[in-house]
């Protein structure tokens, strides 16, 4: 493959996982609805994401490095709000009962 062929793919493939994310940080982030989502896969992906910044810093500048760099950041926001949500439903008091007892 050539490397401008392969330049042209990193760059379209990054923008295509850019504009697939965009929608489910911005649902995240306007429903404050995070159960849904996994902690072990956030810290899992995180994780990942330190190792795979390792890998890269070998690596020149390109495309790869804007897609880490936006996963890292969607990754960290996502895992930072669940845990906001995870610490809220758990101070929220129980929803009292209409019915009489």
């Amino acid at each position: 493959m050539s490397p401008h062929l392969a330049a042209t793919a990193g760059t379209v493939a990054t923008i295509l996982f850019v504009a697939s994310t965009l929608p489910m940080l911005y649902k995240a982030a306007r429903t404050r609805d995070l159960a849904s989502y996994s902690g072990t896969n956030l810290v899992v992906a995180t994780v990942g994401n330190v190792l795979q910044a390792l890998y890269l810093s070998t690596l020149p500048a390109g495309p790869v490095w804007a897609l880490h760099a936006f996963n890292t950041a969607a990754t960290a926001l996502m895992l930072v709000w669940w845990l906001r949500c995870r610490r809220t439903r758990s101070v929220e008091p129980a929803p009292r009962s209409s019915s009489p007892s």
